[in-house]
């Protein structure tokens, strides 16, 4: 039998949030940085769906609850200093930003003078998925 070693993110180093990284585990594109304190990472895990910390709502926050593009989980990675969080995530309803991209990083910015292009295709309106009921 293997034995297997635990580990989980240190959530006291980072004040109690854990900067996490979705990226798609199909593609490889890096879908949205969001953060995870340990009630949302231990639901995560025991869900297999992604769970996040709003840091704007204070609460926490259910990838899709709203929209229904829910993220499930197909691998977690742990950073060598266990303060970063990599979740390789199927997208489903193919956007996981809340602007209708499928990736939050769909503004790619020229260096040379600041400007930036969209180079993403936005999947659905925002203003129809979370208008107030």
């Amino acid at each position: 039998m293997t034995e297997k070693n635990m580990i989980r993110p240190d959530f006291a180093k980072c004040g109690g949030l854990v900067t996490t990284i979705a990226q798609d585990a199909a593609t490889g594109t890096v879908l949205m940085l969001a953060y995870m304190n340990e009630e949302s990472y231990d639901e995560t895990l025991a869900t297999g769906r992604a769970v996040y910390f709003s840091r704007s709502r204070q609460k926490l926050w259910r990838k899709g609850e709203e929209s229904g593009n829910v993220q499930l989980v197909k691998e977690i990675f742990i950073d060598c200093d266990r303060d970063a969080i990599l979740l390789k995530v199927e997208q489903i309803g193919g956007s996981a930003c809340h602007e209708g991209y499928q990736s939050c990083f769909f503004r790619k910015v020229d260096p040379a003078d600041n400007s930036f292009e969209i180079v993403g295709e936005r999947i659905f309106d925002p203003a129809e998925v979370y208008k107030k009921k």
